[in-house]
């Protein structure tokens, strides 16, 4: 700063303090088969209407859209899913649109379904060419099979020069569709297009015949003591001939004439039939017709398409998936924000070594990214004695970022209304979430106030002696208890067997050092670098303390000070002349996290005499 006149000067100096954020702790990841949605790509939902909305809602085959849909119900808000099928199985439904501007038909451009599915078969296209240049652009509409328009593209050119070029202009702007431009001229447009009327219309007072599909009706097209003054123009007469057709009586549960749409574009006519059944295409017949000009291209009122197929269930091999590929599990490789996993397919299978091998594999990216896994219990799992007789399978997958459940949910199917069981990890993830939103990371998703909304029972009704048996070997029970309902009674990970004696025993402690890693790593990205040196050392204490006395706070470490809830060390004693010399900065941070209060010892003496008061 200069100075120029004796006076007080004011400089506003950049803060050295960056701050260390929190990271998010309950963001799930569904992987598995849905309806629909794009294969093997994570997508971000918010709500279950998202979920309807990109993966095409519940399905009986589908264990991962109930998931989603108890995971949103039990408190959760953010959920990642991975939609996965059979490898070689599902196609996208697809039609060609074809052009006789070249007077031959030929194929111009074909339109797929953007993901594969049967849903993709409802879909139907409608084309017009009602634009501002009917010689040369065309409307194109996606609707569903109930007639709705979902997507609509007005002006659309097939000349790659154009800034309106079909194929780009879809393929940018469509969720449901893609569109390959396979040939010259414009896709026909639906229903019947008249040939080109000249500037002076001919005589109307004629007898048309129609046929809807198979249904055939006679009309005058104009009568001028009933319809006063002919039309003078295209639109005119487009209005006419509409009128008329909705008036002619339709075949019973048909609504073909009495919806029928007669649209004006430049010097033509375009019907069509007010059905998106493809069959119930316009024809005008006899001498009269052709006379007109409405015996030229014949279409059907919509352009379905066709062929989409969902595709078999997934197999161990399809959630796994390649980690070249980024397929399956892989596929959550490109997402930053995920810290709870689960997989409701697994508890379905009929193979024990099946499921191990998925849960092995999926541990094996937790680890890499910071995740924890949820895990249902096999639903051949029917009572307690063939728990403990199938825990052994589970020694193999037996780590700290890791937690079992057992039994499955009794929830109603609102596709059917009738009970049934659904493995529980979705809700549980939805429990976590409330519980991370309402106490924080460190309180174990278990208790009371873990209630499993819209559970009826469960498939197993644990009693508090049978819980016994399980809780030590690691296995998280559900339980139903009175006034209550239907809660999480278990917050061990399945290194929490009391016979490993493991640090990471509890599912709290071990996703609050999940959270604060993740956390540390993210908000320690600038030191990379910078010159390290004692200053860079101290900036680093100072920004973790800062972020860990906040969690201290908080109440998730234990201890009535800092100094016994945390340390953070960067100093000479870890960080050598060595390191420095290879470009090393050692950061050492330790937590005392607080642990759940698993067994409450309440220890009642009765005395004898009388209490003063």
């Amino acid at each position: 700063m200069q100075t120029g006149h004796p006076g007080v000067y004011i400089e506003e100096l950049p803060s050295s303090v960056r701050t260390i954020s929190a990271v998010t702790t309950s963001v799930t990841a569904f992987v598995g088969h849905t309806r629909r949605g794009p294969l093997n790509r994570p997508v971000r939902v918010t709500s279950f209407a998202d979920f309807e909305r990109r993966f095409g809602g519940l399905t009986a085959q589908s264990a991962v859209a109930y998931a989603v849909h108890q995971f949103f119900g039990n408190g959760g808000t953010t959920a990642v899913v991975v939609r996965v099928a059979a490898a070689g199985t599902g196609e996208e439904a697809c039609t060609t649109l074809e052009s006789t501007e070249g007077h031959s038909a030929c194929p111009v451009m074909t339109v797929h379904a953007k993901e594969p599915g049967v849903w993709g078969s409802r879909l139907r296209l409608a084309v017009d060419h009602d634009t501002r240049d009917p010689e040369e652009t065309f409307n194109l509409r996606i609707l569903d099979a109930d007639g709705s328009t979902r997507e609509t593209f007005t002006g659309l050119s097939m000349d790659p020069g154009h800034g309106r070029h079909a194929e780009t202009v879809v393929n940018a702007g469509s969720a449901l569709v893609r569109a390959d431009v396979i040939g010259e001229g414009r896709p026909d447009p639906s229903g019947t297009v008249s040939k080109p009327f000249a500037d002076e219309l001919p005589g109307l007072a004629v007898e048309l015949t129609v046929k809807i599909g198979d249904v055939e009706r006679e009309f005058t097209l104009h009568d001028p003591d009933r319809d006063g003054e002919p039309p003078r123009n295209v639109a005119e007469l487009a209005l006419l001939l509409e009128r008329k057709l909705r008036a002619l009586p339709d075949a019973p549960g048909r609504r073909a004439f009495a919806g029928a749409e007669v649209t004006a574009f430049g010097s033509r006519l375009q019907v069509v039939a007010g059905s998106t059944d493809p069959r119930d295409t316009v024809r005008f017949l006899g001498e009269c017709a052709n006379d007109l000009g409405l015996e030229a291209t014949v279409n059907p009122p919509v352009f379905p398409l066709a062929g989409g197929a969902d595709g078999d269930p997934p197999g161990p091999r399809d959630i796994v998936g390649d980690e070249a590929g980024k397929t399956g599990l892989h596929a959550l490789r490109d997402v930053d924000d995920v810290n709870l996993l689960s997989l409701p397919e697994l508890a379905a299978y009929d193979s024990t070594d099946d499921m191990i091998t998925v849960i092995s594999a999926a541990q094996a990216l937790c680890r890499e990214r910071r995740i924890f896994l949820l895990a249902d219990a096999p639903g051949s799992w029917a009572d307690v004695d063939s728990v403990r007789a199938g825990l052994s399978a589970f020694d193999p997958v037996r780590d700290g970022q890791t937690a079992l459940y057992f039994p499955q949910l009794q929830m109603t199917d609102p596709l059917t209304g009738r009970l049934r069981s659904f493995p529980p990890s979705g809700a549980i993830a939805g429990v976590c979430a409330r519980t991370d939103a309402e106490r924080g990371v460190w309180k174990a998703p278990a208790g009371t106030e873990a209630r499993l909304a819209g559970v009826r029972s469960l498939s197993v009704r644990l009693t508090e002696r049978e819980n016994a048996l399980l809780n030590p070997l690691g296995v998280n029970c559900l339980r139903t208890l009175p006034a209550v309902g239907s809660v999480v009674w278990g917050a061990r990970t399945l290194q929490g067997a009391d016979a490993l004696d493991s640090e990471w025993k509890y599912v709290s402690v071990r996703r609050l050092t999940l959270h604060v890693e993740e956390s540390l790593y993210r908000g320690l990205q600038w030191v990379v670098f910078e010159p390290n040196g004692e200053q860079l050392w101290q900036q680093i204490r100072l920004d973790a303390s800062a972020y860990l006395n906040t969690l201290f706070r908080q109440g998730a470490f234990k201890g009535a000070t800092p100094r016994e809830a945390y340390f953070v060390k960067c100093d000479r004693e870890t960080t050598t002349d060595e390191d420095v010399a290879r470009g090393v900065v050692n950061v050492l941070v330790g937590i005392a996290p607080v642990k759940p209060a698993e067994f409450v010892v309440v220890k009642i003496q009765q005395t004898a005499g009388q209490f003063e008061i």
